[in-house]
């Protein structure tokens, strides 16, 4: 399950991202871990059986999610390519906090992992889940806490400009991937 966790993706990109800037941090590890803790509970609870039943469903919840990751690659990109986009911040305080919803619920590879997979695994045991659950908050506290070590190579702009060109690089493939494979 920690694999699962710490695969990098939109959501780890985005708390990494928010912890270097120090940046709705409480706010954003809190939504990523409860969401994680409603997601592994409904997996264990047997939603898994119900999608399987509807693979239609994993279908157009990959084009979805495909779309969604590209569009946020290529934000990415933008903000590598135009350094000046970095300092425009965030906009509102709830930003934050809605940009770690979408990144979380409109995700399909979340599903995969917490319903499908973890679903299919620990159907009906909890003492599992609760462990996927201890893994998944040590996880998002230590990535948006742990991030703000990475404050000093940060202060550069090239670095933001490095790290938004990998983030970019990996949302793309994976969008690119999630739609060509559905």
């Amino acid at each position: 399950m920690t694999t699962l966790i710490v695969a990098i993706g939109a959501q780890n990109a985005f708390v990494l991202r928010q912890g270097i800037r120090r940046e709705a941090v409480v706010r954003v590890v809190a939504v990523c871990a409860l969401s994680d803790a409603i997601l592994v509970a409904v997996g264990i609870a047997g939603f898994g059986a119900v999608v399987e039943r509807f693979p239609a469903a994993i279908t157009v919840a990959a084009v979805v999610g495909g779309l969604f990751l590209l569009g946020y690659g290529f934000l990415a990109a933008r903000r590598a390519l135009h350094p000046s986009a970095l300092d425009a911040g965030t906009g509102t305080s709830s930003r934050p906090v809605l940009t770690a919803l979408a990144l979380t619920w409109l995700n399909p590879h979340v599903y995969l992992d917490t319903l499908l997979l973890l679903g299919s695994i620990a159907a009906g045991r909890w003492l599992f889940g609760a462990g996927a659950v201890t893994a998944s908050i040590t996880w998002f506290v230590a990535l948006g806490f742990g991030a703000r070590l990475l404050g000093p190579l940060f202060a550069k702009p090239r670095a933001w400009r490095v790290l938004d060109g990998l983030i970019a690089a990996v949302m793309i493939t994976l969008g690119v991937a999630l739609i060509a494979g559905s």
